[in-house]
């Protein structure tokens, strides 16, 4: 049978006139389109085993061969589910038919759905799989350029101690908890509710998450403070696995209803879970510690995605600003020299 049917998923099965049997999904749950792209397929081979052409390739053969050769990454779900959105506009588009103006417009449309970044994020793997197909596959002679949006760069979101004193009464207990060991550590969300007792280590103070379960791929030490160890000691009994829990099995969503509710009552607005890290960021930084110490404390690569807390901490740089002064004028100089200096200027 051409057609074979594998968990909701079409897949072709013929044989070319070569002989060679062909074995592929189709990546589609709709059987028309498997049909459709089955007779691309299958024609495709005839033409160029009988006729001696030069094979003609699909975006939709692009598409799954892109997914085969990196479904080890990270990032190969979100390259599932944004292929499965382009399908829309490039279903079996020949790839050296899609010109740059057609891939602009597929940027207009999600850019309108949702932002500039967003729609770069898109465009990216558009222009990753062309590049990879003319470079690497040699499917096409030449992959059309690819500009990207210019994104805004966005505010850091954080709120004051005040506020997550006031957050924090309107938060059900075992959101109270997770959110003040967010606050105490800065780890990310995946990273806190998927945490199991053989990460920590009561004794000595410290947590780790793993390199494979960190958005860095490095390990990540996490230093406790003693309240923050008391509360991990009040989840002891809770999970054989898993340190924090709701009613003795592991939290698998944190951003609820509850959780928005509260947000409301507590009058904090435009505020994301992912926000209680760069609040931990901010208040450490606005306490004296180095960007180079953040960066380390929270795994972050790049010094580019710390440095954006830099600002908040322009008493703790005032010291520096100081040394051109003690240059010009020493250390003891009386304060109306240096105002005579300055009328001269």
């Amino acid at each position: 049978m051409s057609l074979i049917k594998r968990n909701n998923i079409w897949w072709v099965d013929f044989t070319t006139p070569s002989g060679k049997r062909i074995r592929r999904t189709t990546a589609t749950e709709n059987k028309v389109e498997a049909q459709e792209f089955h007779d691309r397929l299958k024609a495709e081979f005839w033409r160029v085993q009988k006729l001696g052409d030069r094979p003609t390739y699909t975006w939709d053969q692009a598409g799954i061969r892109w997914l085969d050769e990196t479904q080890h990454k990270n990032t190969h779900q979100d390259d599932v589910s944004k292929l499965t959105w382009l399908q829309q506009f490039l279903r079996g588009k020949i790839l050296m038919d899609i010109s740059r103006d057609e891939i602009i417009s597929i940027g207009e449309v999600k850019k309108r759905e949702s932002s500039a970044a967003t729609a770069n994020r898109y465009l990216a793997l558009v222009r990753a799989i062309l590049n990879k197909a003319c470079n690497e596959w040699e499917w096409i002679d030449k992959a059309p350029k690819v500009r990207m949006y210019k994104e805004i760069k966005r505010r850091v979101r954080w709120i004051t101690a005040e506020q997550v004193k006031i957050l924090l009464d309107e938060l059900p207990p075992h959101q109270k908890i997770v959110t003040v060991f967010a606050l105490s550590t800065g780890l990310r969300q995946a990273n806190i509710l998927n945490l199991t007792w053989q990460q920590v280590d009561l004794k000595r103070k410290t947590a780790w998450i793993y390199g494979d379960q960190a958005k860095g791929k490095e390990d990540i030490h996490v230093s406790l403070s003693e309240h923050v160890v008391n509360l991990l000691k009040t989840q002891l009994g809770n999970h054989p696995e898993y340190v924090f829990t709701y009613r003795k099995k592991p939290i698998a969503n944190i951003n609820t209803r509850a959780w928005r509710k509260a947000l409301d009552r507590a009058g904090i607005v435009n505020f994301r879970w992912h926000d209680l890290r760069h609040t931990w960021a901010s208040w450490l930084v606005q306490n004296g510690t180095p960007l180079y110490d953040l960066q380390e404390m929270g795994g972050w690569q790049s010094s580019e995605m710390v440095r954006r807390y830099a600002h908040l901490a322009p008493a703790n740089l005032s010291r520096h600003a100081e040394v051109v002064s003690s240059i010009l004028y020493g250390t003891n100089v009386p304060q109306h020299e240096i105002k005579k200096d300055l009328q001269l200027l």
